[in-house]
Protein backbone atom coordinates (compact mmCIF):
# COMPACT_ATOMS: atom_id res chain seq x y z
CA UNK A 1 0.00 0.00 0.00
CA UNK A 2 1.16 3.09 -0.90
CA UNK A 3 1.64 5.53 1.96
CA UNK A 4 -0.18 9.22 2.05
CA UNK A 5 2.74 11.71 3.43
CA UNK A 6 0.80 14.71 3.70
CA UNK A 7 -2.76 14.95 4.51
CA UNK A 8 -5.14 17.91 4.38
CA UNK A 9 -8.34 18.66 6.29
CA UNK A 10 -11.14 19.89 3.49
CA UNK A 11 -13.37 21.47 6.07
CA UNK A 12 -10.88 23.86 6.70
CA UNK A 13 -9.13 26.44 5.08
CA UNK A 14 -5.58 25.99 3.42
CA UNK A 15 -3.98 28.80 5.71
CA UNK A 16 -4.92 26.51 9.14
CA UNK A 17 -3.81 23.25 7.35
CA UNK A 18 -0.04 21.82 8.01
CA UNK A 19 2.59 21.91 5.36
CA UNK A 20 0.31 23.84 2.84
CA UNK A 21 1.69 26.93 1.74
CA UNK A 22 1.28 29.09 -1.39
CA UNK A 23 4.94 29.54 -2.05
CA UNK A 24 8.18 28.06 -1.97
CA UNK A 25 11.16 29.68 -0.25
CA UNK A 26 14.55 28.44 1.45
CA UNK A 27 13.64 28.27 4.69
CA UNK A 28 10.14 26.39 4.75
CA UNK A 29 11.69 23.17 6.54
CA UNK A 30 10.99 19.75 4.65
CA UNK A 31 7.60 18.64 5.41
CA UNK A 32 8.74 14.77 4.78
CA UNK A 33 11.43 12.63 3.13
CA UNK A 34 11.32 9.88 0.49
CA UNK A 35 14.14 7.84 -0.96
CA UNK A 36 14.73 7.44 -4.53
CA UNK A 37 11.89 5.22 -6.33
CA UNK A 38 9.73 5.25 -3.17
CA UNK A 39 6.01 5.72 -4.52
CA UNK A 40 3.88 7.98 -2.38
CA UNK A 41 0.75 10.27 -1.89
CA UNK A 42 0.62 14.08 -1.22
CA UNK A 43 -3.19 15.37 -0.60
CA UNK A 44 -3.28 19.22 -1.82
CA UNK A 45 -5.94 21.28 -1.86
CA UNK A 46 -6.75 23.09 -5.58
CA UNK A 47 -4.41 26.15 -6.89
CA UNK A 48 -7.29 28.51 -5.15
CA UNK A 49 -7.26 26.44 -1.87
CA UNK A 50 -10.78 25.81 -2.14
CA UNK A 51 -12.28 29.40 -3.31
CA UNK A 52 -14.12 29.16 -6.48
CA UNK A 53 -16.74 26.46 -5.91
CA UNK A 54 -18.24 24.26 -8.38
CA UNK A 55 -21.56 26.25 -8.47
CA UNK A 56 -23.51 28.28 -11.06
CA UNK A 57 -22.07 31.81 -10.02
CA UNK A 58 -19.31 33.21 -11.81
CA UNK A 59 -18.88 35.69 -8.73
CA UNK A 60 -15.94 33.21 -6.88
CA UNK A 61 -13.67 34.01 -10.09
CA UNK A 62 -14.74 37.63 -10.11
CA UNK A 63 -13.42 37.97 -6.54
CA UNK A 64 -10.77 35.88 -6.09
CA UNK A 65 -7.66 37.15 -3.82
CA UNK A 66 -5.05 36.40 -6.75
CA UNK A 67 -2.20 37.19 -4.30
CA UNK A 68 -3.19 34.17 -2.02
CA UNK A 69 -3.26 31.49 -4.52
CA UNK A 70 -1.37 28.67 -5.94
CA UNK A 71 -1.07 26.30 -2.80
CA UNK A 72 1.16 23.79 -2.65
CA UNK A 73 1.82 20.99 -0.44
CA UNK A 74 5.05 19.88 0.99
CA UNK A 75 8.10 20.43 0.03
CA UNK A 76 9.10 16.80 -0.02
CA UNK A 77 12.43 16.18 -0.12
CA UNK A 78 14.99 13.55 -1.39
CA UNK A 79 17.33 11.53 0.35
CA UNK A 80 20.91 10.68 -1.78
CA UNK A 81 20.77 13.43 -4.68
CA UNK A 82 23.11 15.96 -4.73
CA UNK A 83 21.83 19.44 -5.45
CA UNK A 84 23.90 18.77 -9.14
CA UNK A 85 22.02 15.34 -9.54
CA UNK A 86 19.08 15.14 -12.33
CA UNK A 87 16.62 13.92 -11.08
CA UNK A 88 11.97 14.21 -11.63
CA UNK A 89 9.44 13.20 -9.92
CA UNK A 90 6.22 11.71 -11.80
CA UNK A 91 2.68 12.73 -10.58
CA UNK A 92 -0.69 10.85 -11.32
CA UNK A 93 -4.22 12.43 -9.91
CA UNK A 94 -6.60 10.01 -8.83
CA UNK A 95 -8.84 12.43 -7.06
CA UNK A 96 -9.46 15.85 -6.12
CA UNK A 97 -7.41 15.89 -3.16
CA UNK A 98 -5.11 12.96 -3.50
CA UNK A 99 -1.91 12.81 -5.84
CA UNK A 100 0.41 10.05 -5.96
CA UNK A 101 3.96 10.53 -6.83
CA UNK A 102 7.30 8.65 -7.26
CA UNK A 103 10.90 10.05 -6.68
CA UNK A 104 13.75 8.55 -9.28
CA UNK A 105 17.06 9.95 -10.07
CA UNK A 106 18.89 9.58 -13.76
CA UNK A 107 21.12 7.54 -11.74
CA UNK A 108 18.67 5.25 -10.77
CA UNK A 109 17.08 4.58 -14.21
CA UNK A 110 14.15 3.98 -13.56
CA UNK A 111 10.43 4.82 -13.33
CA UNK A 112 8.14 4.39 -10.57
CA UNK A 113 4.25 3.86 -10.93
CA UNK A 114 1.91 3.70 -8.42
CA UNK A 115 -1.18 1.28 -8.56
CA UNK A 116 -4.72 2.01 -8.01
Amino acid sequence: MTDTLIKVDLTKPPTENENIHNRWHPDIPMACWVNPGDDFILETFDWTGGFIKNNDSADDVRDIDLSTVHYLSGPVGVKGPSPATCWWSTCWTSGPSRTACGASTASSRRRTAAAF
